[in-house]
């Protein structure tokens, strides 16, 4: 078979990883417009991982099908790269995924890049409609496969890529150590229930930033043992905002520590930056979050702590949240609530927050004066203060 002519993002990318060798799906039996690639797919991967080399595997331009994939380290290649020039489209049948509820999962693989300028198309329509009338109102919804499912890796990195209409969340990453998500868009209907951008769990240091989200549920949603977030330079919106949490819910779950949302804006989402533990949780901490410098369009409750969380009913609202939270701060947080309460700060009577700053907060509300309303804290407060405080 004639040698491929590598464009420009290959090339460029292979003067960084010197001697980078290029595994091509077609070499491997993929075909565009309607084969499925699962097949060419992994077997361009196994072949690239036990390589001696830096190995890219490449999907070029053109629309591929892919039912699913699992592809698993550990790798002999010293890097690895997947870079996708097209477009990946899944299968519309909710139930055509079968393997750990992953489209597309990775495994045990160290120095992982995900590129190319390609999309991810999940085609989630069908989903949707099963989950539409309960997802968001309770916690029980239908497991459809996620895009990506990134487990137990070490320095990944994801940039330049599309992820569109996931059928559940988008990227699902845990147990990952040193990861940087760039330049990504992702993209669902604000009426896609539970398509959340990003969700971290226990994880270690990672970074998002210069990245567009809208979805129909959270931009990014943190949950238990995860240790060193920064999110900056980000948009979210449509969506339900970023989140940590909900925390507490299940026994043995472990702190989140040291999270930084910053430099960015929020526009028509149903919250804004929310910190959220169950009523009658079981015990946790999280504690180091830090929000600063985010610009609100039209946000529902822009600031909110909610250790009353209990979205489908039926939780004991008399045994306080044994979640503790402290070391927050709120700053630099200005534009618009598309709800009355602009400022929700309600803890738990048993652990109050613990060390909350506020400063130079300006959120209006267009249908009258915005509210503060703070319980089971007692915030140092700096700087301007729109709306009102109102603590006890």
């Amino acid at each position: 078979m004639a040698k491929r002519v590598l464009n420009i993002t290959i090339f460029l990318y292979c003067l960084i990883i010197t001697n980078a060798q290029v595994f091509d799906i077609i070499n491997y039996g993929a075909k565009a417009g309607g084969a499925d690639i699962s097949k060419a797919l992994l077997n361009a991967w196994k072949a690239a991982c036990t390589s001696s080399k830096p190995s890219i595997v490449l999907i070029p331009k053109g629309t591929f099908t892919l039912k699913e994939v699992y592809l698993l380290g550990p790798c002999k290649a010293p890097q690895i790269a997947i870079t996708n020039q097209g477009s990946v489209v899944a299968l519309p049948q909710p139930t055509s995924v079968k393997a750990d509820n992953e489209w597309i999962m990775i495994q045990y693989v160290d120095h992982l890049t995900i590129n190319g300028n390609g999309v991810y198309d999940g085609v989630g329509a069908k989903s949707w409609t099963l989950n539409r009338e309960h997802c968001w109102n309770t916690t029980q919804c239908n497991q459809f496969p996620n895009n990506f499912g990134l487990h137990n890796l070490k320095h990944l990195t994801v940039r330049d890529i599309t992820s569109k209409d996931a059928k559940s969340f988008h990227f699902i990453i845990s147990d990952v150590q040193n990861a940087t998500f760039q330049n990504l868009k992702v993209t669902a209907p604000e009426n896609s229930p539970n398509t959340d951008g990003i969700h971290i769990g226990k994880s270690r240091q990672v970074t998002i930033k210069d990245s567009s989200f809208k979805t129909g549920d959270d931009c990014v949603s943190i949950g238990d043992d995860t240790q060193g977030v920064n999110i900056t330079r980000i948009s979210c919106g449509p969506g339900h905002g970023i989140s940590i949490g909900s925390l507490g819910k299940y026994n043995n779950e472990k702190p989140v520590v040291g999270v930084w949302v910053t430099n960015s804006n929020l526009s028509n989402t149903m919250n804004g930056v929310r910190i959220k533990t169950w009523a009658y949780s079981q015990p946790n901490e999280a504690s180091n979050m830090h929000f600063e410098n985010i610009r609100m369009d039209n946000v529902g409750n822009p600031i909110n702590i909610d250790q009353l969380y209990c979205p489908s009913g039926g939780c004991n609202m008399n045994m306080p949240s044994r979640v503790k939270l402290s070391k927050i701060s709120f700053k630099g947080i200005r534009g618009t609530s598309s709800t009355p309460v602009a400022v929700n700060l309600v803890c738990s009577a048993t652990f109050p927050c613990q060390g909350v700053e506020i400063g130079n907060i300006d959120l209006k509300f267009k249908g009258g004066d915005a509210q503060f309303i703070c319980s089971n804290a007692r915030p140092a407060f700096s700087g301007k203060q729109n709306p009102k405080i109102n603590c006890r």
